[in-house]
């Protein structure tokens, strides 16, 4: 794959590459594609959880049911 840039961003990805100490454009091009991908993962589940129905409150008890069941998975 072969990309193409302006003068003015190929600049700033060289910058960005010795200032961020990745080896390559391809490290810094990958980065920026797993970083996308990271976001739209992030973006698409807080979508799903704003149309999904509301779920119970957690309040005080809840906590403390979940310190419980935490302690007794750690106490073995």
């Amino acid at each position: 794959m072969n990309i193409s840039l302006p003068e003015a961003l190929r600049a700033f990805v060289e910058d960005q590459i010795a200032q961020r100490r990745y080896g390559t454009t391809s490290e810094y091009i990958r980065d920026l594609i797993r970083r996308d991908q990271d976001r739209q993962n992030l973006r698409d589940l807080l979508l799903a959880g704003a149309a999904s129905e509301p779920g119970p409150v957690a309040g005080r008890q809840y906590f403390h049911d979940l310190r419980a069941e935490v302690d007794t998975t750690l106490d073995g």
